[in-house]
């Protein structure tokens, strides 16, 4: 018994299998986790390394240098950058896409062995080696905290409560905070005092640094047992800083009496942070990844309604960023676009194939796209934007199964045949093809969707649901369908001899076949023509990895010259906040100084420490306000600003990438590496497409250094680091110790008073000479200082040092374009012996994609051409249907250029549900045809128009509400290009189906063709014996 007569003499199992589909696919869709984009493992970690006092280039050379050789015999390993700035090295490294989040935590554990195996090897004074590997947790939930008027300690104690209950609630993964004020306990030493006295400033640093020391007191037994001794508490409250006392000489002085202590900011933060001009700090929540973004959203705003009305008055929470109700609202939009796509299916085929053939086919697909999400909640696949595009995506191909069942056995039961004899006759003709071409749909995708980096992570789930929504729209087809079909659809209805397809569409489409027949070299020329045509076109349409986000934010990106304090560049932005203060179209302004935001959302990296860095978070009124708000503000900015590097960005969807254009240049020499990066750099200046043309390394630093007298130090004992130490105490400071405070540890900072300038404290500078017991001037151990221009940040990859040239485009030109434009006179710069160059950038992230997707696109096709080969069991039918694959470029090429749309990463993904929905078109019509001429008994060439003549309201129905349901996703900004790739092509497609697969197929098959004509001129004729469509057949 077939599947579909058993669907109809049982239909309770029937019906069990809809309510299943119906409240398993509504329980499925209420209890799947939510997100805003699908997860990627970021597989890369951070070694960083401190090593104060030296410069970017020893860091490099004695640190960075080290550590990259122990690194380097990971076999995980793909590639190590570093970032080398005075005093600090921060390795950057990148592991190979073969391996998943799975594998990361061993990864990491044996890097954490390398680095520790080579501490040994660095130079004395490098502090611990500091390992990150967890940097790239977003925190989707995202808020700004402002409370003018509240202390330093206020504040920290408002951000730990705040922290403190967010961990509580439940599916909270973690709570960041940044841009709290940084805070200091100053002792700055009388050097008058000092040097009457003799106090040497090792004497106050040793007395401040034992003082919040932690050293083992033991234990003592008692009654059996061991009585633990703790420490005295090294509570701020529970010890007098000003009543320390030092000894010096044979007499003792506290420490008020030789120093001002004080309580205050840091001079130079590494940090800064604004809420619409009002200083703030920042709540970042992350939720774990088995739950539900939406839930843990809304659990999240419960507890802090009741955590903000037990706060002071004065303190206000401002979002910037909230996921959940993204996501919340992109999941109601697609609610409305599925609830419409079906209603233009429903509604195309009442207008064609009347209204019962249209519920039969909508509710088969209601409960299709409906049951999906119990198999994604079974296999954990999340509802983001990429699995919900998946649906969209798959709904020409859902459908096209639903009609080929319906259309058949409606024609069938006009004819007098019972319901259930109809459906096992389509069912026995059509399931098993139906079933392969719907599994060659799914390989289309496997490629991308099985490829290892990170863009095959983003788009796993889209391989995932369209395989799990077409495997059901098969299952549904040959069980559901005919069901509702023996309900809905009437027996008989046409008289004795009339043809089911003999009205005149059908008439003058076999009139069409016919012609197209007998001149089909004509119509070979004119594809294959079509088919250059489309390709030359496709060459034409600008190229985009991923398209830009709807989301009514984006960034204003500013760097002052290299060296710049946070100061300059907080003051910088303060002009252009004031300025968008003023705008109607802009809701709120978040302003970070020094480092960037916490990351937010997938694609925003943040910034690496630099004072010289500030950043704007903005965000405008509506999405569509961003263009005319982005082009004012680069252009206030040019005018407000002009010594320093601004740049307006939009959020990007996809994985993240870097620059638009970028260049790296790698040799051994950094004087060398500016010479030829000035050469690109004057490239890229020098088109209109790209603005922000900067390096990487930034600026050179004026640096000072003191010559030291050797002589003169050495005989009074003072050695380069006593001078060292003199200096830092008229600048920076010195950390001598901290106090502790409720959760944090204050710094204790020692340092000369701030009285004067800069150069005064230098020269007046005090240091202790050993050898005489007291204190002298500086310039009696150096002869003066010399000035340097140094690199101030020296950037390498894979142990050489790398400059890059980085651009960035224009609004309203895309990177491709950019990139065009230069490409030849940048790839023309000649490079000396032993230095290279390197694309990096959206080029460079895009062809990582296209070559992973390459690596796996041959297994994928492969595979459907093998199915199509053990469907048919014979190579020219198979070749039939693979020469017209191809073929589909031109419609989407023709869209593309028509509406202006780049061909993007989702436009890619289009031609490959394009290619799998001709692809099965063309397995149907195929079939087709050889069942008319093994079984019907009719010559090749009147199989031919019998099967297409059958086969033409299928596949024009089917094309049909492909096209019209995908129309909700040209207002998408992430879809467009996908969807006017699909609808074009899949015009230009059912063109191929109807015309070219037949005219093909008469082709290929030249012995059957031959005997043919043999048999026509012979007088004879092979008899029409299947009464599909007796007239046509005849004609």
């Amino acid at each position: 018994m077939s599947i579909a007569r058993f669907s109809i003499d049982r239909p309770l199992y029937t019906w069990m299998l809809i309510l299943f589909c119906l409240f398993g696919g509504i329980g499925g869709y209420l209890s799947v986790g939510k997100l805003e984009d699908p997860g990627i493992t970021l597989k890369s970690a951070l070694v960083i390394t401190p090593w104060p006092g030296a410069t970017a280039a020893e860091v490099g050379a004695e640190v960075s240098e080290v550590l990259e050789s122990a690194l380097q015999t990971l076999d995980e390993i793909d590639h190590v950058t570093s970032r080398n700035t005075p005093g600090l090295s921060v390795i950057e490294v990148h592991i190979k896409d073969t391996y998943d989040g799975t594998e990361l935590p061993q990864v990491w554990d044996r890097l954490r062995s390398k680095v520790s195996d080579a501490r040994g090897a660095l130079p004395a004074g490098t502090r611990p080696s500091q390992i990150n590997d967890s940097f790239g947790d977003i925190y989707g939930i995202y808020y700004a905290v402002t409370a003018p008027g509240f202390t330093d300690a206020e504040l920290h104690e408002i951000a730990s409560h705040l922290r403190r209950e967010m961990l509580a609630v439940p599916g909270v993964a973690g709570a960041e905070l940044r841009g709290l004020p940084q805070e200091a306990v100053f002792v700055e030493p009388d050097s008058a005092t000092l040097a009457n006295i003799g106090v040497p400033p090792g004497a106050i640093l040793g007395a401040i640094g034992r003082l919040s020391s932690v050293e083992p007191t033991g234990a003592l037994p008692q009654g059996g047992a061991q009585l633990r001794i703790e420490a005295p508490a090294a509570e701020a409250a529970e010890f007098a800083l000003s009543g320390l006392t030092i000894g010096a000489g044979g007499e003792t002085f506290n420490l008020i009496d030789l120093a001002a202590i004080s309580r205050g900011r840091v001079d130079q933060p590494t940090h800064l942070m604004r809420q619409d001009g009002v200083e703030a700090f920042t709540l970042g929540i992350s939720a774990l990844d088995l739950e539900n973004i939406v839930t843990v959203g809304e659990r999240v705003e419960a507890r802090l309604d009741a955590v903000v009305a037990d706060l002071p008055v004065g303190v206000e929470l401002h979002p910037i960023y909230q996921q959940h109700a993204i996501v919340d609202a992109a999941s109601d939009e697609f609610l409305v676009n599925l609830v419409v796509s079906v209603a233009v299916v429903i509604a195309v085929l009442a207008l064609f194939m009347g209204g019962r053939a249209a519920v039969v086919v909508g509710v088969t697909l209601a409960l299709n796209v409906i049951a999906t999400f119990f198999f994604m909640w079974l296999f954990d696949i999340k509802v983001e934007r990429i699995s919900l595009g998946a649906l969209i995506i798959a709904m020409g191909m859902l459908v096209d199964n639903a009609i080929v069942v319906a259309e058949g056995m409606q024609t069938d039961m006009r004819r007098g045949k019972g319901a259930g004899d109809a459906a096992a006759e389509i069912a026995r003709k059509t399931q098993v093809p139906l079933l392969g071409a719907t599994v060659i749909g799914a390989m289309a995708f496997a490629g991308i969707g099985l490829s290892p980096d990170a863009t095959g992570e983003f788009l796993f789930s889209l391989f995932a649901v369209i395989t799990i929504s077409l495997l059901l729209s098969w299952a549904l087809a040959v069980t559901v369908t005919p069901l509702l079909g023996a309900y809905l659809f009437k027996q008989g209805g046409l008289a004795a001899g009339e043809d089911p397809y003999g009205g005149a569409f059908f008439r003058g489409y076999a009139a069409v076949v016919r012609g197209a027949l007998r001149v089909r070299w004509l119509v070979i020329v004119g594809l294959l023509g079509a088919t250059v045509a489309g390709f030359g076109a496709m060459s034409q349409v600008t190229q985009q990895f991923f398209p830009p986000a709807k989301t009514p934010l984006f960034y204003f990106n500013y760097y002052a010259q290299q060296g710049s304090s946070i100061h300059k560049t907080s003051a910088d932005l303060a002009v252009i906040e004031a300025w968008l203060a003023d705008r109607p179209d802009v809701e709120a302004v978040t302003a970070t100084m020094g480092q960037g935001v916490s990351r937010f959302v997938l694609t925003y990296t943040p910034a690496k420490p630099d004072p010289a860095y500030g950043q704007l978070v903005i965000r405008a009124t509506s999405f569509e306000a961003i263009p005319g708000l982005r082009d004012d503000l680069a252009a206030f900015a040019r005018e407000a600003l002009p010594w320093a590097e601004t740049r307006v960005q939009q959020i990007i969807y996809g994985p993240p990438v870097g620059a638009d254009v970028e260049v790296r240049l790698s040799g051994p020499d950094p004087d060398v590496l500016r010479g030829l990066a000035d050469q690109a750099l004057a490239v890229m200046q020098a088109t209109p497409m790209l603005q922000a043309q900067r390096l990487d390394w930034r600026e050179r630093e004026v640096t000072t250094r003191p010559v030291y007298a050797d002589a003169r130090a050495q005989s009074l004992g003072v050695a380069r680091a006593d001078v060292a130490a003199a200096l830092a105490l008229a600048t920076d400071g010195i950390p001598a110790g901290t106090l502790r405070e409720g959760e944090r540890d204050i710094p204790i900072i020692v340092r000369t008073p701030r009285d004067g300038g800069t150069d005064a404290r230098l020269l007046d500078q005090l240091l202790y000479a050993p050898a005489v017991g007291a204190y002298m001037p500086l310039d009696q151990v150096i002869d003066g200082f010399e000035v340097q221009v140094r690199d101030g940040a020296i950037l390498r990859r894979d142990r050489l040092p790398t400059i890059s040239v980085q651009a960035f485009t224009v609004p309203g030109v895309l990177a491709d374009a950019a990139f065009r434009a230069v490409r030849a006179d940048l790839e023309a710069i000649p490079l000396p012996p032993g230095y290279s160059f390197a694309w990096g950038g959206e080029f460079e992230s895009a062809s990582t994609a296209q070559a992973s997707l390459g690596r796996q696109m041959p297994l994928a096709f492969g595979t459907m051409f093998v199915i199509t080969l053990l469907l048919f069991g014979a190579l020219r039918q198979t070749a039939v249907i693979w020469t017209v694959v191809p073929m589909a470029v031109t419609g989407a090429a023709i869209g593309l250029l028509a509406t202006g749309l780049p061909f993007s990463f989702t436009a890619l993904l289009g031609l490959l549900s394009l290619s799998g929905m001709l692809i099965k078109n063309a397995i149907v019509l195929v079939e087709e045809i050889d069942a008319q001429k093994l079984e019907g008994g009719l010559a090749q060439s009147q199989a031919i128009v019998t099967a297409s003549v059958s086969r033409l309201r299928p596949v024009v129905l089917a094309a049909g509400t492909t096209i019209l349901g995908l129309a909700p996703l040209l207002f998408d900004v992430f879809f467009a290009s996908m969807a006017v790739t699909i609808m074009a092509g899949l015009g230009f497609a059912t063109v191929l189906t109807l015309i070219g697969v037949p005219v093909l197929y008469h082709t290929y098959l030249g012995k059957e063709r031959r005997a043919e004509r043999s048999a026509a001129r012979a007088g004879t004729h092979r008899p029409a014996v299947l009464p599909l469509t007796p007239q046509l057949a005849a004609e």
